[in-house]
């Protein structure tokens, strides 16, 4: 038995030696020293020897486990140790190469529009104000002289959450829970997210608008268009021509669209301005006298002119985009172009 240990120990020496691996050492573990390792099925025998021996054996088998647990524990030190300094080399870093750039970020065209519409007010003296995307009828409609049933409200296309609560179809309500916390003069424009059940290469469910209001004593549809010539020329350059033609909008009366003459044509007409020379570009008006008695303004004290424009539309016409859909795709290909 004595010489079958030492030939045990002299194999798992051999054995140990060519190890590369953490698994194949486990592996001679378990068979070696294991429940059902050779060393274990030895040892059972012991009992069938005489006592002299039995002693004699026992140390002897001992010592041999000792002496194996203590060389598998070496060899995974060195396995270990052997594929720390391998990673080490493959992980290095070299000093010596140029570094990487980091590519600069850039702010979104909807983003850059947005800025400038509202730099271009605020410069004008309007003031920013922001409200809820998830709108009350009371605001979106009623109190801007859109009462239920009103046939202006087809016009909208609106998501309706209840019967009472709406995703806010233009950025108009703020206009109004302005008016009821402020007393005139009011100069403010109102930028943000707005919703509407529309999706095609010119119009989205979600888009984005900047509404304007400013009302006062002795406000006139003369200062409405001058301050929106003073905005179409400082967005689209002095040399661009534009025109006022009368439209229709609940909220306001007179009411007028605004059109720029088309970039593409010169005016001369082609398949972008549908062969008129002209292109819309936003909505105004003369503040209705029934929305002053929304928010207690006396209409014969002051008078007031509203506007609204969309963002993705300004963008559109400014850089030559004709799919409003690319505002939304995230595609970087077409966001690196600004």
């Amino acid at each position: 038995m004595k010489e079958e240990l030492k030939s045990l120990q002299k194999e798992t020496w051999s054995s140990l030696s060519k190890v590369s691996t953490e698994k194949e050492l486990l592996e001679i573990r378990v068979k070696v020293l294991g429940r059902k390792g050779s060393l274990t099925q030895l040892l059972k025998n012991l009992g069938s020897l005489p006592e002299s021996e039995r002693r004699e054996i026992g140390k002897k088998a001992n010592e041999v486990k000792e002496d194996l647990e203590k060389r598998i524990e070496e060899t995974l030190l060195r396995i270990r140790e052997r594929e720390r300094s391998e990673a080490l080399k493959r992980e290095k870093i070299d000093v010596t190469l140029p570094g990487r750039k980091i590519p600069a970020g850039k702010k979104h065209p909807i983003t850059q529009i947005f800025d400038e519409v509202i730099d271009i007010f605020s410069r004008l003296g309007f003031e920013v104000a922001e409200g809820p995307e998830v709108e009350l009828d009371y605001y979106n409609f009623e109190a801007l002289n859109i009462p239920k049933g009103h046939p202006a409200r087809e016009m909208q296309a609106t998501f309706f959450i209840s019967d009472d609560v709406v995703l806010r179809t233009h950025t108009s309500p703020m206009q109004v829970r302005t008016m009821e916390k402020k007393r005139p003069p009011v100069r403010v424009i109102c930028p943000g997210a707005v919703y509407r059940c529309d999706s095609d290469p010119s119009h989205s469910p979600m888009f984005h608008q900047v509404e304007g209001l400013l009302v006062d004593k002795g406000i006139t549809f003369a200062d409405l268009k001058g301050v929106l010539t003073v905005f179409v020329h400082q967005m689209f350059g002095k040399e661009t021509r534009l025109r006022f033609r009368p439209s229709f909008f609940p909220f306001t009366e007179p009411s007028a669209e605004i059109d720029i003459e088309c970039f593409i044509c010169g005016g001369k007409g082609c398949g972008v301005c549908s062969h008129t020379g002209w292109l819309e570009i936003l909505g105004s008006g003369m503040v209705d006298p029934a929305v002053y008695s929304f928010v207690n303004y006396d209409p014969e004290e002051v008078t007031g002119f509203a506007f609204g424009l969309g963002i993705e539309r300004i963008a559109m016409l400014k850089f030559g985009i004709n799919d409003i859909r690319l505002f939304f795709t995230n595609d970087l290909r077409f966001l690196k172009q600004f």
